[in-house]
């Protein structure tokens, strides 16, 4: 059956991060939701019901009988099996949201719905981009039982130094660690396949490297942290997710953030999680166009795929920087780094579209991954519209 992944309303306010993929697409935990909601679900056949500009690229669904699913919140076994149990017809609701229902996409209509039941449990639902970090360690917890139960991890080399629960440790087929400390004590911790530690690492879980990753030398890694697929981190981080094919390689420090694809920070880029007064830290929000409060002491920063920093760049408590930006001017540049920024600051002039086009390849080549006519029209819709 083919499960449509749905952004609902959320799009808006993941923004940046859904500037370039839908709801369904961002990782927390070891997955992504779509990925997660596969697995779960054990399903390999999905769509998307998002932005038309995305649309190319993320395939539509098709008109057939379909379980339609918000798919940015962790379940329980007893909602599990609420969703596999759906008939034609029926839905979940949530806190007097539709989060699943079983219908045909053929002539899309919510009428089809004929019996909907009130979901009674309490729920971890991700709504903004500070809940990816704020419950980044639920999502780990509930991705390392649903990867690793009834499969055994590959040994830990006896020259690195480890405290914990070994059963709270999975190391995938591939991964290379050696004279390194690693803690489960605070959180479990997922070495995912053909991942390097480098000699000299601090691991403090819950953390998960993901699949072909690295931690260079010396890094100093708390939880509760991701980093997702084809990564490159050092220096000293904390509770911090990246979606995947990012380079944090050098000293500076990153705290309670969220980083898309395709990132750069220099060579000690340094981003402050915690106001000098300790107060609670605004994000600004694209739909309201407005700083909120996150109602967060420690917040850092939300940063859009294709962003760049250069050596020694300062970020504020509670930055957001769009798609595409480069920021290498002095001095900190302000709390919301507007898409396509050549320089970071306030009024500054915009990053040519098509020399974004020539960074992206560059850099993505160096992942053996090509930029696509589709990627391309996504950053030209951004550019043009945002």
């Amino acid at each position: 059956m083919q499960l449509v992944f749905s952004d609902a309303q959320y799009w808006e306010d993941f923004l940046p991060l859904t500037f370039t993929r839908p709801v369904a697409a961002m990782r927390c935990g070891i997955l992504t939701f779509s990925e997660r909601w596969q697995k779960i679900l054990e399903n390999t056949e999905v769509a998307y019901f998002t932005e038309m500009y995305l649309q190319n690229k993320f395939k539509s669904p098709e008109e057939k009988e379909s379980l339609f699913l918000v798919p940015n919140f962790l379940p329980t076994e007893t909602v599990i099996q609420q969703i596999k149990d759906l008939k034609q017809g029926e839905a979940l609701v949530y806190e007097d949201e539709l989060i699943a229902a079983k219908i045909n996409m053929k002539g899309f209509s919510l009428n089809q719905i004929e019996k909907m039941t009130d979901i009674k449990e309490e729920l971890v639902f991700f709504k903004r981009p500070k809940d990816l970090f704020s419950y980044n360690h639920l999502a780990i917890d509930f991705d390392f039982e649903l990867l690793t139960t009834g499969r055994a991890s590959q040994e830990l080399s006896s020259t690195n130094g480890f405290l914990g629960d070994k059963k709270d440790l999975f190391i995938e087929e591939g991964a290379e660690i050696e004279f390194s400390t690693l803690n489960t004590k605070t959180g479990k911790i997922y070495i995912g396949k053909n991942t390097e530690i480098m000699e000299g690492c601090h691991l403090r879980g819950p953390i998960a490297l993901c699949d072909d990753s690295k931690f260079n030398l010396g890094a100093k890694i708390y939880g509760a942290t991701t980093i997702g697929p084809h990564c490159k981190v050092g220096g000293e981080v904390n509770n911090i997710i990246i979606f995947g094919y990012s380079s944090k390689g050098h000293e500076g420090f990153v705290g309670n953030s969220v980083i898309g694809e395709w990132c750069n920070f220099g060579a000690d880029t340094n981003s402050s999680n915690m106001k000098n007064n300790y107060g609670s830290v605004k994000f600004w929000n694209y739909r309201t166009k407005a700083f909120e409060d996150t109602g967060l002491q420690f917040a850092g920063l939300i940063m859009g795929d294709h962003s760049k920093t250069a050596i020694n760049t300062q970020l504020n408590t509670g930055t957001v920087v769009g798609v595409a930006s480069n920021i290498f001017k002095p001095g900190f540049p302000p709390n919301l780094v507007e898409n396509f920024s050549w320089g970071g600051l306030k009024d500054d002039e915009r990053f040519k579209l098509d020399k974004v086009y020539e960074v992206a390849e560059r850099a993505m080549a160096r992942r053996k991954v090509a930029l696509t006519e589709e990627d391309k029209a996504i950053l030209k819709h951004i550019f043009d519209t945002y």
